[in-house]
């Protein structure tokens, strides 16, 4: 009391008190986006790092890739001398200047600039001093050209360049890895600032709670149980617009770093799925077209041989086997990373498809069938393919239902008639993974599962007007 009264009895009203905690307030808002402008800038600045390292490393694989089948080609050529066997490499010197330009141009630093200079050189030379004329020099009927010295120094040029292209995409992955940990850092930095900005706006605002109770408190709390629900993994979580100013603002923030998330997670589903359908691709109409033209000539030699070369006969039905058991074990590779039918039929097709390879009895129905966004498609595909398989492993069902329905939003119905109980405790990472996929698309997922009266999943995904 005494040191009011030496303060000639003069006390802080309500109005300076509520000035000085506005401006308290607005300057702790100010530090905190400024920290989390930084922090989003240096992921941004990260996540575009590492997406040039994945290029880099792409574009490095693919010209390991053409420089194999250079080798691959020639070697072939020499052996037969059938054109035919040339083939790939006719489309392996096609493709080269497409591939090293891409190569090149794909470097993320000035050293690996000059390694791919030197690794696109050494290309251009084995395919232009060694390949090239090896080629000829078989069609002139030269026997030099499947001489010693000849598959030695062939052998010499690609072991060389195979160990210069290891050595670049060691050093891409290196540096992939140390910006992912990088990336890591500043996410990390940027939930740290948005957690303490939070903590330090509820402790300032409780100081006020009787006065600002409606307009502080309660928005602070609706964010604050927001960012609970986005780090369990539910992104479509929007905080509702307040009347503060600055809690305003901090809920767009949030909504906006929400969405921002929902996007990423949507462009990287996107992009994997594409991955799954180029890897698929790639494997039917490469390795799997190789292995049949190799069945196919083991045949041919099968057939010049006569019945009574047991041993050579008997080696060659064996290796007619094993490919044909390498081409339907490609194929299944090939179906499980991204179904054909999928992309050449549609969703139902590729889910009947699904429903017979199935080893419970599943029966497929579809309404107002149409085809619809490809990203969709395939999103909604691999949800009834996690949903078939867990109804398989888990549900001890006799018979699975599968509903497909089209419209403005995609329904999706999987019903089984197992045991049941499956609820959000219990329903496990392949449940949450399901979660994940369809709310990347803004769909939502639904389980009804009471203990014995078997398990219900509703998937409803919005399908683009454009599809």
């Amino acid at each position: 009391m005494r040191a009011w009264r030496g303060y000639k009895g003069r006390r802080l009203g309500l109005t300076s008190l509520t000035v000085a905690a506005g401006s308290l307030l607005g300057l702790l808002i100010c530090v905190v986006f400024t920290v989390l402008l930084w922090a989003i800038a240096d992921a941004n600045s990260s996540v575009s790092a590492r997406r040039a390292s994945r290029t880099a490393l792409v574009e490095a694989g693919a010209m390991k890739q053409l420089l194999l089948d250079l080798e691959t080609g020639q070697r072939g050529f020499v052996i037969t001398e059938r054109e035919p066997f040339l083939q790939p490499w006719r489309a392996a010197r096609a493709g080269y200047p497409a591939a090293a330009r891409r190569f090149t141009e794909s470097t993320t630093s000035p050293e690996q600039q000059r390694a791919a200079e030197h690794i696109t050189r050494d290309v251009e030379s084995f395919l232009n001093d060694y390949s090239v004329p090896l080629v000829q020099m078989v069609r002139r009927g030269d026997p030099t050209a499947s001489g010693l010295a000849m598959t030695a120094e062939g052998k010499q040029r690609v072991d060389a360049l195979r160990a210069e292209f290891d050595r670049y995409m060691a050093h891409e992955r290196a540096q992939l890895e140390e910006r992912s940990d990088a990336a890591g850092s500043n996410s990390h930095q940027a939930v740290l600032t948005a957690t303490v900005g939070l903590a330090a706006l509820t402790a300032l605002v409780t100081v006020f709670t009787l006065l600002q109770h409606r307009a502080v408190v309660g928005p602070v709390r609706g964010t604050a149980a927001a960012a609970e629900q986005l780090a369990g993994g539910d992104l479509s979580v929007r905080v509702p617009p307040s009347r503060v100013a600055e809690i305003s603002a901090l809920g767009g923030s949030f909504n906006t770093m929400a969405a921002s998330l929902q996007d990423s997670r949507r462009r990287i589903m996107e992009s994997t799925e594409a991955v799954h359908r180029r890897t698929a691709r790639d494997l039917h109409d490469g390795a799997q077209q190789r292995l049949v033209s190799l069945m196919i000539g083991l045949r041919l030699a099968r057939e010049l041989i006569p019945d009574t070369e047991t041993t050579a006969t008997e080696l060659l039905d064996q290796s007619i086997d094993n490919a044909q058991t390498a081409i339907n074990e490609l194929r299944e590779l090939a179906s499980g990373i991204y179904p054909l039918v999928l992309t050449v039929k549609g969703l139902v097709a590729a889910v009947r498809d699904l429903a017979a390879r199935c080893p419970v009895p599943t029966v497929v129905e579809s309404r107002d069938e149409r085809r619809i966004s490809p990203t969709v498609e395939s999103n909604a595909y691999f949800v009834v393919a996690e949903a078939v398989t867990n109804a398989v492993k888990h549900a001890q069902a006799s018979r699975i239902d599968v509903t497909v329905e089209f419209g403005d939003v995609l329904r999706i119905r999987v019903t089984d008639d197992g045991i049941g109980g499956v609820g959000k405790a219990s329903s496990g990472s392949g449940m949450l993974g399901l979660a994940d996929r369809v709310a990347a698309f803004d769909g939502t997922l639904a389980i009804d599962s009471p203990p014995g009266g078997g398990t219900t999943l509703l998937i409803r995904i919005p399908v683009p007007e454009s599809a």
